[in-house]
């Protein structure tokens, strides 16, 4: 349960969403260091079709599980856990429990005990002064240097997208209002989701900072597999962009056609009810 006074200004607890598959090995670990976290009253896990025991040893970590029966990306496990925080608070709300909707916190299934660092995350939103934070990893920051070939692709989407850089793009654990989140659906897919998240929500006008955090992922290898998923990375974090960027570009081409139907069709009119008076005349 959350700790007494941890709540946010408006009695805002916080949900904790985590997407696993095949986390077995840390999920239990994971979910239990989350409950310890300020303002955390509900933990959320979507098995996002995970082939080992994540489901039943994050049940015995006291998390609530959804499931999906096959892999659907991580977006889509996201949006799974956040529904399911707002069908809890529908159940909650019916049995006399009206409450504010929670904030929502997003963390990697394999965090394990250092889940219980991701304190500073939250503390901002809880405290009003955030809409949505995102985690720095130290040790990433010395390691990458910047020179992360899909790091760099969403670093600078996110600026030619917003004008506003963040250091680690793709880091996935992040906390944001309930608000802003809504304000970001539907949620990009796969590997894009955090990369479109963060220019959704800036463009939606709410507010983003980074916050260094002593948390540290198991990293991602070199080998042939470790590559592939760079490559799917890159991919998804690539599409993400194309769609932000490509929209706003047919809105306004749309726009162009139609106020030049517009434009057409006073023409058109003008001559119509000109032809109309000369036949009148004659």
């Amino acid at each position: 349960m959350a700790r007494e006074g941890s709540t946010g200004p408006n009695g805002a607890a916080v949900a904790v969403v985590i997407a696993a598959k095949n986390e077995a090995d840390r999920i239990g670990s994971t979910v239990v260091a989350a409950h310890t976290l300020p303002g955390v009253d509900l933990v959320m896990v979507v098995d996002d079709g995970s082939t080992d025991r994540t489901t039943d040893l994050a049940l015995e970590a006291g998390a609530r599980v959804l499931r999906h029966a096959r892999n659907r990306g991580k977006g889509a496990a996201m949006e799974t856990g956040a529904e399911g925080v707002r069908l809890t608070e529908e159940r909650e709300a019916a049995e006399g429990a009206v409450r504010p909707p929670r904030h929502l916190l997003f963390l990697d299934a394999d965090l394990g005990e250092t889940a219980k660092d991701a304190a500073p995350l939250v503390e901002p939103v809880l405290a009003g002064t955030a809409d949505m934070t995102i985690a720095l990893f130290p040790a990433t920051r010395l390691r990458l240097g910047g020179h992360g070939f899909v790091v760099r692709l969403a670093r600078e989407g996110v600026r030619r997208s917003t004008g506003w850089e963040p250091e680690q793009p793709l880091n996935g654990q992040r906390c944001v209002t309930r608000a802003a989140f809504e304000a970001a659906l539907p949620l990009a897919p796969g590997f894009g989701v955090e990369t479109g998240l963060t220019i959704d929500v800036l463009h939606g006008g709410f507010r983003v900072v980074e916050v260094e955090v002593p948390l540290e992922h198991r990293a991602t290898g070199t080998d042939l597999r470790a590559q592939l998923h760079r490559a799917h990375q890159f991919v998804d974090v690539a599409r993400a962009l194309s769609v932000r960027e490509l929209g706003p570009a047919l809105r306004r081409t749309w726009r162009g056609v139609t106020a030049g139907d517009h434009a057409d069709g006073r023409a058109t009119r003008r001559k119509t009810g000109h032809i109309t008076r000369k036949n009148r005349q004659e």
